[in-house]
């Protein structure tokens, strides 16, 4: 069996659809499927099955598909031995992660790894918590750092899952404004009357910040929209909004006041990695150097 067509297969099981396995590999839908006609052949199993336009797995099919996550991962492990460096990290590992994850922790992570091991490849891959999990069970990603908390994360046996940290979700304010004074938790009912920076529409913060809101009685009044949490941070430190962010996001290069909620509201980082296999040294590495997560933003001006 062709090792990069039961990929596809695998792909095929967590996509749903040959249109979508076909974007992920950058194929056309015709050549997806003529692969996946190859791997029944060399099978002798039927593999698929065709309901109108659409193709699903058989019962056949969803074994192998499967098991094809765990037969990849071996072959990974054993393609890292025979480049006869043992359990000396090598290869690449493709760490996903969420946007405040990646230079907080991620960059951090990963510079000291190349430096301590030079045979050792890390491949930085933005995601969301809500992709970060097909990607990973796709085989897209070997390693990611997620979150385990809203019901952003599908979780189920394959998955191993390792405790990073505990990240409070803080008012962001601009230096100056009343309710930056003092060290103290802050009444998000004391904010109704703001102006409010928010996160692109259906995003984690965007349907967290407006879920708090909603509880403490009143309907932000939403002045910017960014996917990226730097440029929130530009536009709260010009005092034109204020925002909730996770602490991670506040980078200390910006000045800017930080408050908890009088309601504490946490969310926990974890890092995520396929189960039923043991992890390749490398992924062994990179996942250890994660664990060494730095002291998050402190309260008061940063």
């Amino acid at each position: 069996m062709n090792p990069w067509r039961l990929r596809l297969l695998s792909r095929l099981d967590t996509l749903g659809t040959v249109r979508a396995v076909a974007q992920a590999a950058h194929m056309s839908p015709s050549s997806v499927s003529q692969q996946l006609a190859v791997l029944e052949s060399e099978t002798g199993t039927r593999l698929l099955e065709r309901t109108g336009r659409r193709v699903r797995l058989t019962s056949a099919g969803l074994i192998l598909a499967r098991r094809a996550r765990v037969l990849l991962d071996h072959m990974d492990s054993i393609e890292a031995e025979l480049r006869g460096f043992g359990e000396e990290p090598s290869g690449l590992v493709r760490l996903g992660a969420f946007q405040s994850a990646i230079h907080s922790m991620a960059v951090p992570a990963v510079t000291r790894l190349v430096r301590e091991h030079p045979h050792l490849d890390v491949e930085l891959l933005e995601l969301e918590p809500h992709a970060s999990v097909p990607a990973l069970r796709t085989g897209d990603a070997d390693l990611v750092i997620t979150t385990t908390d809203f019901g952003e994360l599908p979780l189920g046996p394959d998955l191993d899952l390792v405790h990073l940290a505990t990240d409070p979700i803080l008012v962001v304010l601009p230096v100056g404004h009343p309710a930056a004074a003092g060290r103290g938790p802050v009444d998000l009912s004391t904010l109704a009357q703001e102006s409010w920076a928010f996160d692109i529409p259906h995003s984690y913060m965007a349907n967290l910040t407006l879920r708090l809101c909603r509880q403490a009685g009143f309907e932000p009044r939403v002045v910017c929209r960014f996917s990226n949490y730097l440029m929130s941070l530009q536009h709260v430190e010009a005092g034109l909004s204020i925002a909730l962010l996770p602490g991670l996001a506040v980078d200390p290069r910006y000045r800017l006041a930080t408050r908890p909620l009088a309601t504490p509201v946490t969310r926990r980082i974890t890092a995520a990695l396929r189960g039923g296999v043991p992890p390749r040294a490398a992924v062994r590495a990179v996942l250890d150097e994660l664990r060494g997560v730095p002291d998050l933003p402190g309260l008061g001006e940063v």
